[in-house]
């Protein structure tokens, strides 16, 4: 089944569109919160893999559109915000703060963890750009020593596990601010992340695909600094 299935160009791209529409279904139907479509297709897909001995490697060359269209889609995020330029140009210093603030606890949390769980150099490297965007935070790895393919595995729970949990921390902290709630969500789980931001409303939306860019040119910038420190 594998071998046939290696010489179908574009079976990794249907196979991922079809476990994540399957994912979408299944949550609109059963109306469970923490049925995230993509969690449920990141799983699909694992197992359509390894009952077919199709290889990953073939696998994610067939899909390969995907992973060229992450970067236009990302962009796409500037729109909201351009409507909302006058908030933002009203809120700027906060903006700037709030992500900063989101970076530095983030990589603070990673050194913290791998100082009590003792990883090597690697292992730390790897995990380091968990709360950015896949397309930067891979590089970010491989610039520092980490491993890319651990990193995208990572990033990808992070923001499945921010969609999940954005909702619920907000009420726990009662936090209120439309343009804090899109900024700590957009910081802390990227574009993952910042789909459960458009759901709460327009305004965390477009604050959240603002903190997706501030959050992983900072990361760009810290990292390196804190990539050293093991």
């Amino acid at each position: 089944m594998g071998e046939f299935l290696s010489g179908a160009p574009a079976f990794g791209l249907v196979l991922s569109l079809a476990a994540y529409l399957l994912g979408d279904f299944a949550r609109k139907r059963l109306k469970w919160a923490w049925l995230n479509p993509l969690l449920l297709a990141v799983l699909l897909v694992i197992a359509v893999l390894l009952l077919t001995g199709l290889p990953y490697e073939r696998y994610i060359e067939s899909a390969g559109l995907l992973s060229f269209l992450l970067g236009p889609a990302t962009v796409c995020l500037a729109i909201p915000l351009y409507k909302r330029m006058r908030l933002l140009r009203r809120n700027w210093k906060a903006v700037l703060g709030g992500t900063l603030a989101g970076v530095l606890s983030s990589l603070l949390g990673v050194f913290a963890l791998a100082r009590l769980l003792h990883l090597n150099a690697v292992e730390y490297a790897s995990l380091l750009p968990k709360s950015v965007t896949t397309a930067i935070g891979i590089g970010i790895a491989a610039e520092n020593g980490g491993l890319p393919a651990v990193s995208a595995a990572l990033i990808i729970l992070t923001g499945i596990f921010g969609n999940l949990c954005a909702g619920l921390a907000c009420k726990l902290f009662r936090v209120r601010e439309p343009l804090a709630r899109g900024l700590a969500i957009g910081t802390a789980s990227h574009a993952i992340g910042t789909a459960r931001a458009f759901e709460m409303g327009e305004v965390e939306g477009a604050m959240s695909g603002l903190a997706i860019v501030v959050s992983g040119l900072l990361t760009v910038v810290l990292a390196p600094l804190f990539a050293g420190m093991i």
